[in-house]
């Protein structure tokens, strides 16, 4: 399978607050962009896989396959909505990979769309919360950046991370998203400002935490013999993997270990015939600082415990060895749940197509996603490619 996938268009909204548009204006605009951006007609897609966590709590609106469709001007292709919490486009995107390199489509939508500035910040935490263990977490009080900062709290003990190490991953994000004119936040911030913004859940601090957003992403994928009839530039799916953990931290062995993570890199890998140190940049799941953290040490960037290391040298900065999220991450271009995986494969393109602008990787031949659901319950990885290598 490696190779036989390419992406060849990408399109997405700005991702901020969108008070004057519905969550289906939102997939058609960046469906729309994605499709001119391939040189695809509307009767030349297959099938569409959308990737969506909770348009039923927030927008109170499902079915939402044959609704987008619909308003996309295509119904009877088949469309599926994919749920797995805010990895829900990263599995969009592995279905829909699946379904082309299996030969039952030759051209293949596949999107992400959330809605979430809709309702209260308290209604949204907890939405959201339902992707954690509802009896033995949310029913307590625990939600997300509760467990995110249960998982700080224990890095911090086991290996030495420190607060500062934190902060720099928002500093670092919010100068890439300065670059990035999609991005929710555009704006740089410094240490001092994440060390000062309000507490949420000790250590984690409001500048630790990604926003609220509204937003779509959208790719097209075809095989790859017939993909240069529609661009000189296809990117190639070179490794795809998934795997699931508890979904109670509680249950885990080691809760500075994401294991989801750590086994869909493998199966990433394997299939792409890579290794990590092959990787030219990373679209990481940076909910909060400390998973950027620990997706450095779970994709095999570094040892478990020297995360906190590689934020203080600046490898993961634009011009550093590996740099994560050029796009801005979750943290500064915003995380709108079930649109955040496809987002990331759009930002992964377009450094490959090296059209990324000021946040352009040099060089850029390999490039790496890293979408996870909840607190790492479940995790999918893709590898993309210049080349079909």
């Amino acid at each position: 399978m490696r190779g036989d996938v390419a992406v060849i268009g990408v399109g997405m909204t700005k991702f901020d607050e969108h008070w004057n548009k519905q969550l289906r204006d939102l997939f058609v605009e960046a469906a729309l962009e994605a499709l001119d951006d391939a040189r695809v007609d509307l009767k030349d897609v297959k099938a569409m896989f959308i990737g969506n966590m909770g348009s039923g709590m927030w927008v109170e609106q499902e079915h939402l396959g044959p609704l987008l469709a619909d308003y996309l001007g295509i119904p009877g292709v088949p469309s599926l909505k994919v749920e797995s919490a805010c990895a829900s486009s990263g599995m969009a995107f592995r279905l829909g990979f699946m379904s082309v390199a299996a030969g039952l489509h030759d051209i293949v939508l596949v999107g992400g769309v959330e809605k979430m500035s809709d309702v209260t910040t308290g209604e949204s935490t907890h939405h959201l919360a339902t992707a954690a263990d509802r009896e033995w977490e949310a029913f307590y009080g625990v939600t997300f950046p509760g467990l995110f900062a249960l998982i700080a709290r224990r890095h911090m003990k086991q290996y030495g991370t420190t607060r500062e190490q934190l902060a720099k991953v928002a500093v670092k994000n919010h100068k890439h998203g300065s670059y990035n004119p999609k991005a929710q936040y555009q704006r740089a911030i410094s240490i001092d400002d994440v060390l000062n913004s309000p507490l949420v859940a000790d250590p984690l601090r409001l500048l630790d935490s990604s926003p609220i957003s509204d937003g779509a992403a959208a790719v097209i994928i075809a095989r790859s013999d017939i993909a240069r009839r529609f661009t000189d530039t296809p990117v190639y799916v070179l490794g795809s993997g998934t795997a699931t953990d508890t979904i109670a931290l509680h249950d885990r062995d080691d809760i500075t270990i994401l294991r989801s993570v750590v086994l869909a890199a493998k199966e990433a890998y394997s299939m792409a015939k890579v290794e990590p140190e092959d990787v030219n940049l990373a679209e990481v799941h940076d909910c909060f600082t400390i998973a950027e953290i620990l997706a450095y040490e779970d994709l095999g960037f570094v040892k478990k415990g020297e995360g906190g290391r590689l934020i203080d040298e600046g490898m993961t900065e634009l011009g550093g060895k590996i740099p994560v999220n050029p796009s801005g991450g979750l943290k500064a271009k915003g995380h709108p749940v079930g649109a955040t995986g496809i987002a990331q494969v759009v930002e992964v393109t377009l450094q490959l197509r090296n059209e990324a602008g000021k946040r352009q990787v040099s060089n850029a031949e390999i490039g790496l996603t890293h979408n996870i659901g909840g607190s790492g319950a479940s995790c999918v990885v893709h590898i993309l490619g210049r080349s079909r290598r």
